[in-house]
């Protein structure tokens, strides 16, 4: 059991959209420095509730804790500013910018009231070294030019860079190749190792047993279950996926 109050906590989380119940009481732990691993079949709610976290959609009621407060996170913007950046499915790259104009879109920094180039290319530089991307080969490239997961590493690694304590992200290797996304599980493995937490929304059992350390599975709008990865076997993932209990089998 967890003698320590996590990053990230959600109690009783409940969002609806007219009569259609999204959320119906969440609760969820995201500690830090590990990769939590958010499971669930098509409208389990999973990206509903990270929406929440990401200030994109308010709750209808519960609590939102920010390491160990009560916070309240009404835009992506309050969201950044507490340390948690999500990257979505879409990643949100301006194909006809470079990797460093991308990395700091709309945070540009400035010198003498003009663009500072060789800062925010140093910084971007910096920022992809240390996350071991290796396979960029300039920061002045095109964001077009890019393979899918040098693409993701960008989108990732421009999250980081602001200091961030909880990485979101929404299927990291969906429509990616083997290599490709081999490349975005040693990213996430080195977010960890550099202590931040990690939320990964996935379908893929196979990412989910290669790369987290948490499970947490939602089924129809509601948590079933949330545990040390050790504790599962695929067998018990899918069952409380589809059923939102552990099977008979799964439990032999």
């Amino acid at each position: 059991m967890e003698t320590t109050e996590p990053l990230l906590r959600l109690r009783d989380i409940r969002k609806s959209f007219g009569a259609v119940q999204a959320l119906g009481g969440v609760d969820l732990d995201v500690p830090a420095a590990q990769v939590t691993a958010l499971c669930g079949d098509n409208g389990a709610g999973k990206s509903v509730l990270i929406k929440c976290v990401a200030g994109i959609h308010q709750p209808d009621r519960g609590q939102i804790r920010w390491q160990g407060r009560e916070v309240h996170i009404r835009s992506p913007r309050e969201a950044s500013a507490l340390g948690i950046e999500t990257v979505y499915q879409d990643l949100a790259l301006a194909d006809n910018l470079d990797i460093v104009q991308n990395m700091f879109l709309g945070r540009e920094r400035l010198r003498h009231w003009l663009l500072d180039e060789a800062e925010m290319e140093q910084a971007a530089t910096a920022t992809l070294r240390e996350l071991g991307v290796t396979t960029v080969r300039s920061v002045r490239q095109r964001a077009a030019s890019l393979s899918g997961g040098q693409r993701q590493s960008v989108a990732v690694a421009r999250a980081v860079m602001w200091h961030s304590k909880l990485v979101i992200l929404d299927e990291p290797t969906a429509a990616l190749g083997v290599t490709q996304t081999a490349m975005v599980q040693d990213l996430i493995r080195s977010l960890r190792a550099h202590g931040l937490a990690v939320l990964v929304i996935s379908h893929n059992l196979n990412e989910v047993f290669a790369i987290a350390d948490r499970i947490a599975i939602l089924h129809l709008g509601r948590l079933a279950v949330q545990a040390p990865l050790i504790e599962f076997d695929r067998r018990r993932v899918v069952s409380y996926m589809t059923s939102g209990e552990a099977g008979t089998e799964a439990r032999l």
